[in-house]
Protein backbone atom coordinates (compact mmCIF):
# COMPACT_ATOMS: atom_id res chain seq x y z
CA UNK A 1 0.00 0.00 0.00
CA UNK A 2 1.19 3.44 -0.85
CA UNK A 3 1.09 5.89 1.99
CA UNK A 4 -0.71 9.16 1.42
CA UNK A 5 1.45 12.28 1.38
CA UNK A 6 1.62 14.07 4.72
CA UNK A 7 -0.87 16.84 5.15
CA UNK A 8 0.61 20.30 5.25
CA UNK A 9 0.33 21.87 8.63
CA UNK A 10 -2.15 24.77 8.86
CA UNK A 11 0.46 26.64 10.87
CA UNK A 12 2.71 26.90 7.80
CA UNK A 13 -0.07 28.40 5.70
CA UNK A 14 -1.00 30.75 8.49
CA UNK A 15 2.61 31.90 8.88
CA UNK A 16 2.95 32.39 5.13
CA UNK A 17 -0.24 34.48 5.07
CA UNK A 18 1.09 36.69 7.87
CA UNK A 19 4.41 37.18 6.06
CA UNK A 20 2.67 38.11 2.79
CA UNK A 21 0.39 40.51 4.62
CA UNK A 22 3.37 42.18 6.32
CA UNK A 23 5.16 42.53 2.99
CA UNK A 24 2.06 44.03 1.41
CA UNK A 25 1.63 46.55 4.23
CA UNK A 26 5.29 47.46 4.64
CA UNK A 27 6.25 47.60 0.95
CA UNK A 28 5.34 51.30 0.46
CA UNK A 29 7.21 52.25 3.63
CA UNK A 30 10.30 50.29 2.61
CA UNK A 31 10.19 51.81 -0.87
CA UNK A 32 10.12 55.33 0.57
CA UNK A 33 13.01 54.47 2.88
CA UNK A 34 15.10 53.04 0.04
CA UNK A 35 14.29 56.00 -2.21
CA UNK A 36 15.36 58.43 0.50
CA UNK A 37 18.91 57.02 0.50
CA UNK A 38 19.31 56.71 -3.27
CA UNK A 39 21.40 59.16 -5.28
CA UNK A 40 19.44 61.14 -7.87
CA UNK A 41 20.90 59.17 -10.75
CA UNK A 42 19.58 55.89 -9.32
CA UNK A 43 16.17 57.40 -8.60
CA UNK A 44 15.77 58.49 -12.23
CA UNK A 45 17.08 55.23 -13.70
CA UNK A 46 14.67 53.13 -15.77
CA UNK A 47 14.10 50.28 -15.02
CA UNK A 48 14.00 50.89 -11.29
CA UNK A 49 16.93 50.03 -9.07
CA UNK A 50 15.33 48.32 -6.10
CA UNK A 51 18.44 48.16 -3.94
CA UNK A 52 21.04 50.81 -4.84
CA UNK A 53 24.76 50.15 -4.70
CA UNK A 54 25.31 53.81 -3.80
CA UNK A 55 23.67 55.30 -0.71
CA UNK A 56 23.49 58.90 0.44
CA UNK A 57 22.01 60.93 3.29
CA UNK A 58 22.12 64.17 1.33
CA UNK A 59 18.34 64.21 0.90
CA UNK A 60 17.88 64.31 4.68
CA UNK A 61 20.50 67.05 5.02
CA UNK A 62 18.76 69.00 2.26
CA UNK A 63 15.49 68.99 4.21
CA UNK A 64 16.97 70.77 7.21
CA UNK A 65 19.27 73.07 5.22
CA UNK A 66 16.79 74.36 2.65
CA UNK A 67 13.69 74.36 4.86
CA UNK A 68 13.08 74.81 8.63
CA UNK A 69 12.00 71.22 9.14
CA UNK A 70 12.59 71.36 12.87
CA UNK A 71 9.91 74.07 13.00
CA UNK A 72 7.53 71.86 11.03
CA UNK A 73 8.12 68.97 13.43
CA UNK A 74 7.49 71.25 16.40
CA UNK A 75 4.28 72.64 14.87
CA UNK A 76 2.90 69.18 14.12
CA UNK A 77 3.88 67.89 17.55
CA UNK A 78 2.46 70.85 19.43
CA UNK A 79 -0.87 70.78 17.61
CA UNK A 80 -1.19 67.00 17.90
CA UNK A 81 -0.29 66.89 21.60
CA UNK A 82 -2.54 69.84 22.51
CA UNK A 83 -5.55 68.44 20.65
CA UNK A 84 -4.98 64.97 22.13
CA UNK A 85 -4.76 66.28 25.70
CA UNK A 86 -7.88 68.42 25.24
CA UNK A 87 -9.75 65.55 23.64
CA UNK A 88 -8.99 63.21 26.54
CA UNK A 89 -9.57 65.88 29.19
CA UNK A 90 -13.02 66.72 27.81
CA UNK A 91 -14.07 63.33 26.48
CA UNK A 92 -13.22 61.21 29.52
CA UNK A 93 -15.51 62.97 32.04
CA UNK A 94 -18.23 63.15 29.38
CA UNK A 95 -17.88 59.42 28.72
CA UNK A 96 -18.08 58.62 32.44
CA UNK A 97 -21.21 60.75 32.81
CA UNK A 98 -22.88 59.00 29.88
CA UNK A 99 -21.89 55.60 31.28
CA UNK A 100 -22.83 56.06 34.95
CA UNK A 101 -24.84 59.23 35.60
CA UNK A 102 -28.64 59.33 35.11
CA UNK A 103 -28.61 62.00 32.40
CA UNK A 104 -32.00 62.87 30.82
CA UNK A 105 -32.07 62.00 27.12
CA UNK A 106 -28.91 59.92 27.33
CA UNK A 107 -29.93 57.68 24.44
CA UNK A 108 -30.57 60.70 22.24
CA UNK A 109 -27.19 62.19 23.15
CA UNK A 110 -25.42 58.93 22.33
CA UNK A 111 -27.26 58.73 19.01
CA UNK A 112 -26.18 62.26 18.11
CA UNK A 113 -22.58 61.49 19.07
CA UNK A 114 -22.64 58.41 16.86
CA UNK A 115 -24.03 60.42 13.95
CA UNK A 116 -21.29 63.03 14.38
CA UNK A 117 -18.69 60.24 14.39
CA UNK A 118 -19.97 59.02 11.01
CA UNK A 119 -20.18 62.55 9.58
CA UNK A 120 -17.43 63.33 6.99
CA UNK A 121 -15.35 66.06 8.59
CA UNK A 122 -14.45 67.47 5.18
CA UNK A 123 -18.00 68.88 4.97
CA UNK A 124 -17.17 71.13 7.93
CA UNK A 125 -14.43 72.88 6.01
CA UNK A 126 -16.35 75.90 4.67
CA UNK A 127 -18.02 76.57 8.01
CA UNK A 128 -14.74 76.37 9.87
CA UNK A 129 -13.13 78.66 7.33
CA UNK A 130 -15.76 81.32 7.98
CA UNK A 131 -15.36 80.92 11.74
CA UNK A 132 -11.60 81.25 11.45
CA UNK A 133 -12.02 84.46 9.48
CA UNK A 134 -14.60 85.85 11.91
CA UNK A 135 -12.44 85.21 14.98
CA UNK A 136 -9.15 86.07 13.31
CA UNK A 137 -7.65 82.63 13.84
CA UNK A 138 -5.69 82.49 10.61
CA UNK A 139 -2.07 81.48 11.23
CA UNK A 140 -2.95 80.56 14.80
CA UNK A 141 -2.50 77.17 16.43
CA UNK A 142 -6.07 77.35 17.74
CA UNK A 143 -7.34 77.17 14.15
CA UNK A 144 -6.09 73.56 14.10
CA UNK A 145 -6.32 72.52 17.75
CA UNK A 146 -10.02 73.32 18.13
CA UNK A 147 -11.22 71.50 14.96
CA UNK A 148 -9.01 68.49 15.62
CA UNK A 149 -10.36 68.24 19.16
CA UNK A 150 -13.96 68.56 18.01
CA UNK A 151 -13.53 65.97 15.25
CA UNK A 152 -11.97 63.35 17.53
CA UNK A 153 -14.09 64.03 20.61
CA UNK A 154 -17.11 61.84 19.64
CA UNK A 155 -14.91 58.79 19.05
CA UNK A 156 -13.14 59.38 22.36
CA UNK A 157 -16.45 59.56 24.21
CA UNK A 158 -17.80 56.37 22.65
CA UNK A 159 -14.62 54.35 23.28
CA UNK A 160 -14.13 55.55 26.85
CA UNK A 161 -17.82 55.04 27.67
CA UNK A 162 -17.60 51.38 26.65
CA UNK A 163 -14.62 50.92 28.98
CA UNK A 164 -16.34 52.60 31.91
CA UNK A 165 -19.34 50.33 31.41
CA UNK A 166 -17.10 47.27 31.78
CA UNK A 167 -15.80 48.35 35.19
CA UNK A 168 -17.62 46.87 38.19
CA UNK A 169 -19.78 49.32 40.11
CA UNK A 170 -18.46 47.90 43.38
CA UNK A 171 -15.31 49.98 42.92
CA UNK A 172 -17.31 53.19 42.75
CA UNK A 173 -19.52 52.23 45.66
CA UNK A 174 -16.47 51.46 47.80
CA UNK A 175 -14.82 54.75 46.80
CA UNK A 176 -17.94 56.73 47.70
CA UNK A 177 -18.10 55.02 51.07
CA UNK A 178 -14.48 56.07 51.65
CA UNK A 179 -15.43 59.68 51.00
CA UNK A 180 -14.17 60.11 47.45
CA UNK A 181 -15.92 62.72 45.36
CA UNK A 182 -16.82 61.90 41.76
CA UNK A 183 -13.80 63.78 40.44
CA UNK A 184 -11.40 62.14 42.90
CA UNK A 185 -12.82 58.70 42.15
CA UNK A 186 -12.48 59.26 38.40
CA UNK A 187 -8.94 60.59 38.67
CA UNK A 188 -7.46 58.26 41.29
CA UNK A 189 -9.30 54.97 40.78
CA UNK A 190 -11.05 54.67 37.42
CA UNK A 191 -8.55 56.34 35.08
CA UNK A 192 -5.65 54.01 36.01
CA UNK A 193 -7.93 51.06 35.20
CA UNK A 194 -8.83 52.54 31.80
CA UNK A 195 -5.24 53.43 30.86
CA UNK A 196 -5.24 51.14 27.78
CA UNK A 197 -8.33 52.91 26.47
CA UNK A 198 -6.80 56.33 27.14
CA UNK A 199 -3.62 55.36 25.29
CA UNK A 200 -5.51 53.87 22.34
CA UNK A 201 -7.85 56.82 21.82
CA UNK A 202 -5.04 59.28 22.48
CA UNK A 203 -2.83 57.73 19.82
CA UNK A 204 -5.68 57.69 17.30
CA UNK A 205 -6.26 61.38 17.97
CA UNK A 206 -2.55 62.13 17.77
CA UNK A 207 -2.13 60.32 14.44
CA UNK A 208 -5.11 62.13 12.92
CA UNK A 209 -3.83 65.52 14.08
CA UNK A 210 -0.29 64.78 12.92
CA UNK A 211 -1.34 63.64 9.43
CA UNK A 212 -4.20 66.06 8.71
CA UNK A 213 -3.55 68.14 5.60
CA UNK A 214 -6.52 70.20 4.41
CA UNK A 215 -7.12 72.34 7.49
CA UNK A 216 -3.39 72.82 8.06
CA UNK A 217 -2.90 73.80 4.42
CA UNK A 218 -5.71 76.37 4.56
CA UNK A 219 -5.34 77.90 8.02
CA UNK A 220 -1.53 77.98 8.25
CA UNK A 221 -0.02 80.02 5.44
CA UNK A 222 3.03 81.40 7.25
CA UNK A 223 6.16 79.35 6.61
CA UNK A 224 7.09 79.17 10.28
CA UNK A 225 3.70 77.70 11.24
CA UNK A 226 3.31 74.96 8.64
CA UNK A 227 3.02 71.33 9.66
CA UNK A 228 4.84 68.29 8.30
CA UNK A 229 2.20 67.19 5.73
CA UNK A 230 1.91 70.69 4.26
CA UNK A 231 5.68 71.26 4.17
CA UNK A 232 6.22 67.89 2.52
CA UNK A 233 3.61 68.56 -0.15
CA UNK A 234 5.20 71.92 -0.96
CA UNK A 235 8.75 70.66 -1.48
CA UNK A 236 10.05 71.83 -4.84
CA UNK A 237 12.94 70.88 -7.06
CA UNK A 238 15.71 72.95 -8.54
CA UNK A 239 13.51 73.84 -11.53
CA UNK A 240 9.82 74.16 -12.20
CA UNK A 241 9.61 70.79 -13.97
CA UNK A 242 11.70 68.78 -11.50
CA UNK A 243 10.07 66.59 -8.87
CA UNK A 244 12.36 66.14 -5.83
CA UNK A 245 11.69 62.45 -5.24
CA UNK A 246 14.64 62.05 -2.88
CA UNK A 247 13.71 64.92 -0.50
CA UNK A 248 10.04 63.92 -0.68
CA UNK A 249 10.88 60.38 0.38
CA UNK A 250 13.17 61.68 3.13
CA UNK A 251 10.45 64.04 4.40
CA UNK A 252 7.98 61.16 4.46
CA UNK A 253 10.38 59.06 6.52
CA UNK A 254 11.08 61.94 8.92
CA UNK A 255 7.36 62.57 9.37
CA UNK A 256 6.65 58.88 9.99
CA UNK A 257 9.40 58.17 12.53
CA UNK A 258 7.65 59.92 15.49
CA UNK A 259 4.45 57.94 14.86
CA UNK A 260 6.34 54.65 14.65
CA UNK A 261 8.21 55.39 17.87
CA UNK A 262 4.97 56.36 19.61
CA UNK A 263 3.18 53.17 18.57
CA UNK A 264 6.14 50.96 19.50
CA UNK A 265 6.46 52.63 22.90
CA UNK A 266 2.78 52.12 23.74
CA UNK A 267 2.40 48.84 21.85
CA UNK A 268 1.36 46.79 24.88
CA UNK A 269 -1.25 49.32 25.99
CA UNK A 270 -2.62 49.60 22.46
CA UNK A 271 -3.13 45.85 22.22
CA UNK A 272 -4.83 45.81 25.61
CA UNK A 273 -7.07 48.70 24.59
CA UNK A 274 -8.09 47.11 21.30
CA UNK A 275 -8.76 43.66 22.77
CA UNK A 276 -10.37 44.63 26.09
CA UNK A 277 -13.90 43.37 26.29
CA UNK A 278 -13.45 40.98 23.38
CA UNK A 279 -13.47 37.98 25.71
CA UNK A 280 -15.71 37.71 28.73
CA UNK A 281 -14.96 35.49 31.62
Amino acid sequence: MTSSPPRRSPAIAFTLAIVLLMIFCLAPVLWQLITSIKVNADIETIPNIYWPSRQTLSHYAELFVRRPFFNYLFNSGFVAIASTVLCLAIGTPAAYSLARQPIPGRSLILGLILIVTLFPYILLFLGLLELARAFGLGNNYLALIVPYTAINLPLTILVMRSFFQQLPRDLEDAAQMDGYSTGQMLLNILLPLTLPALVTTGILTFIFSWNEFLFAFTFMTEESLKTIPVATAQLSGASQFETPYGPLAAATVVGTIPLVMLVLFFQRKIVQGLTAGAVKG
